[in-house]
């Protein structure tokens, strides 16, 4: 089993939020895996902006609710998942949503909990707790040793 390393940090508001997307993203490397979990409204698409920003995107990048999947070019290709609309990672799994082509880039999956077992062991874990307008505790779980970088990426 991988080694698990944590940290945790405070996020007053959407932008500090999007700051700290940005600063993981310049961690990212190809191959990467980054699952976010969290409540409705607790900003885990506002880490997703702020990801795609840190990767040098220009688009805008909105929740992939109905499409579950869109694709950017930046620094990387960004993969992007929201899994709200799924019950669980059979219907993920049996959509495509996971292929070849994110060897290549980085994936971020919103709802990444709807996978579970289906997700591989190294990756980065975000769980973000608060919604409304409260600040957001937000922990970030590295599991293995090559994914600490994002840990030490934070300001």
């Amino acid at each position: 089993m991988p080694i698990a390393l944590e940290r945790q940090v405070r996020s007053e508001n959407v932008q500090s939020t999007r700051t700290l997307g940005a600063a993981l993203a310049a961690a990212a490397r190809p191959g990467d895996l980054i699952g976010i979990v969290g409540e409705l409204g607790a900003g885990k698409t506002q880490l997703a902006k702020g990801f795609g920003a840190g990767l040098g995107i220009n688009q805008t990048i909105n929740s992939p609710s109905f499409v579950l999947m869109a694709e950017y070019r930046g620094r990387l290709p960004f993969f992007h998942l929201d899994l709200f609309r799924l019950a669980d990672a059979t219907e993920a799994l049996a959509g495509g949503l996971i292929d070849e082509r994110q060897a290549e880039g980085v994936t971020l999956i919103e709802w990444a909990e709807r996978l579970a077992a289906a997700l591989p062991s190294s990756r980065l874990d975000v769980f973000i707790e608060g919604t409304g307008d409260e600040p957001r505790i937000i922990r970030l779980e590295a599991r293995g040793p090559d994914y600490a970088r994002y840990l030490e990426a934070l300001p």
